[in-house]
């Protein structure tokens, strides 16, 4: 008989008494003796840093952070938490929009931020990320290493961890899908109803893959702790890392124009806000070769002095100059000559002004995304606050929601630079997939709209916090303030949380926060919550719930 590797036949004998292998070890042992994780606690110079995210409006108070690099940590971390009945929270970017991680009753905050590895599981034929790497990160190893990528957002410094597990989009998902549509399997730490902390690996073809499926846009801090996602494309073969996921474009046009609010009356804005909405009506079909192109429409308060738009096209699309071209005659046919447009010094939501894309930019795939990415002085600013509301957009916002933004953009609230309203390019491939597929149910919408303020003094909460909130429930006042599945709209983005969705004085719709984030996938995710989290050890305020409790 031809002898085997030693990690097949460990695979092999493991797989037969059930238990899954992790990179030649089996998942759910006891860990190996590992060097303690450094553990900051509130003497430590460190611990403010430590405890506060990235919008400083959420600040907890726990015993202690820990921050882990291995699995193993990771799991020994866990069991001290639980073995001391300590309420854990978890970190692993620090970019949540709202107190899930640091809030006043986390015990113990376990911070993957220093967990970074990325690197290619030749037994699931996967490529490995860690969940502290960041999005930079990970966008330069894959495309460095192997020429691939997966189709995640644009901020630079977001985390892994927590963007891929809540169904993460970007420039490149009309033309890929979500980040969820490539992920194979995750390494997660659980723990079990005696207490009893472990990892366990979960993919689509094995007997866990509802702890899997869970993981494709459930969400963090539901489940246990991921602590590695194994990515590979459903349609992937061999054992190429290179062949393992989607390969960017090597290269990519990017163009931007200002809007000035000098040149905008309220017809104007609204012919703006609508050739935008029907481009993407009649350009978001899953295999149209429009979905090379993907798109940021940034609707400023008057205070900003203007406007902008910005278009990615991949550089090898047929005739990626003329669809870009196209584009922007289309957005601006009747709103402003494209050839007069003025520059895009006003800010794209969290990006900053790009004046250097008034013209046509030809440039590498990475060089853009780096530009892009790292623009964000929204997000870099250490005394950030803010607040963000969300919505999927099944089709153009009719005119009395545009005449709605306008108003609230040039009339209502503190005048503020930072505050706005984002409509991003959606649709393509993105709804190539079933909604009960993966656990994102949203699967037919061409935008999505994200209402958003940020500032920086914590005086200033209430009147801005005010205006997001009086913006969000003006424009889907006819739904109950929120933007419940119905034909326009199609509920609420879980990686853009909303506290209020929980709030009748904000959702008078009927609806929870469980539907307008999952519609019909809640139940399952309930059931995968019951067989994995049974103590309900992982959880914050929009946690999904055990059975029968509310």
């Amino acid at each position: 008989m031809t002898a085997l590797p030693r990690r097949r036949l460990l695979a092999g004998a493991s797989a037969a008494l059930g238990v899954t292998m992790v990179g030649g070890a089996p998942a759910g042992a006891a860990p190996a003796a590992t060097a303690a994780p450094v553990t900051v606690r509130p003497d430590d110079p460190r611990y403010p840093e430590l405890v506060t995210g990235n919008n400083q409006r959420w600040v907890a108070r726990p015993g202690y952070v820990v921050l882990p690099t291995s699995t193993a940590q990771v799991v020994a971390a866990v069991q001290a938490a639980v073995d001391a009945g300590r309420r854990i929270a978890v970190r692993s970017g620090g970019h949540c929009y709202e107190d899930f991680v640091y809030h006043r009753n986390a015990q113990v905050v376990i911070d993957l931020s220093e967990f970074r590895d990325i690197d290619f599981d030749p037994h699931f034929r996967s490529i490995s990320v860690a969940p502290g790497a960041t999005l930079l990160e990970v966008y330069r190893t894959l495309f460095r290493r192997w020429g691939v990528t997966i189709p995640g957002g644009s901020c630079y410094s977001v985390g892994a961890g927590g963007h891929i597990v809540g169904g993460g989009y970007g420039f490149l998902s009309r033309r890929h899908g979500l980040t969820v549509d490539h992920l194979y399997g995750v390494e997660v730490v659980v723990v079990d109803a005696a207490g009893r902390a472990r990892s366990v690996v979960a993919t689509r073809d094995d007997a866990n893959n509802d702890l899997w499926w869970a993981h494709t846009g459930g969400g963090g801090g539901n489940f246990g702790i991921v602590t590695r996602y194994l990515l590979r494309s459903p349609d992937a073969t061999g054992t190429d890392p290179a062949s393992a996921l989607p390969r960017p474009p090597s290269t990519v046009l990017l163009r931007a124009s200002g809007l000035d609010w000098a040149s905008l009356n309220e017809d104007r804005f609204v012919r703006l806000v609508a050739n935008y909405g029907r481009w993407h009506e009649a350009n978001s079909a899953p295999g149209s070769p429009a979905t090379a192109l993907s798109a940021v429409l940034a609707l400023n308060h008057l205070s900003a002095g203007g406007n902008a738009l910005l278009a990615q096209v991949a550089g090898d699309a047929r005739d990626a100059a003329g669809l870009l071209d196209g584009f922007f005659a289309a957005v601006l046919d009747g709103v402003v000559d494209p050839a007069r447009a003025a520059e895009p010094t006003a800010p794209l939501g969290h990006l900053g002004p790009m004046p250097a894309l008034a013209q046509p930019r030809h440039w590498p795939w990475l060089h853009a995304t780096s530009y892009l990415g790292t623009n964000t002085p929204a997000l870099t600013d250490p005394l950030q606050r803010g607040a963000h509301k969300a919505a999927y957009l099944r089709r153009a916002l009719p005119e009395q929601s545009s005449q709605v933004l306008y108003r609230q953009l040039t009339e209502a609230g503190p005048a503020n630079p930072r505050a706005g309203v984002v409509l991003f390019s959606h649709g393509g491939r993105v709804n190539a997939v079933a909604p009960s597929a993966t656990a994102v149910a949203q699967r037919d919408s061409v935008l999505k709209l994200l209402v958003q303020s940020f500032w920086s003094e914590a005086a200033d909460d209430g009147p801005q916090i005010g205006w997001v909130r009086e913006t969000y429930g003006q424009l889907f006042a006819q739904s109950g303030g929120v933007p419940v599945p119905n034909d326009l709209t199609d509920g609420c983005y879980i990686n853009y949380p909303d506290g209020d969705l929980g709030d009748d004085r904000w959702n008078r719709s009927g609806l929870g926060w469980q539907t307008l984030y999952y519609k019909d996938n809640y139940p399952r995710l309930q059931r995968v919550k019951a067989r994995w989290d049974p103590a309900d050890v992982f959880r914050h305020a929009q946690s999904v719930r055990l059975p029968g409790r509310a």
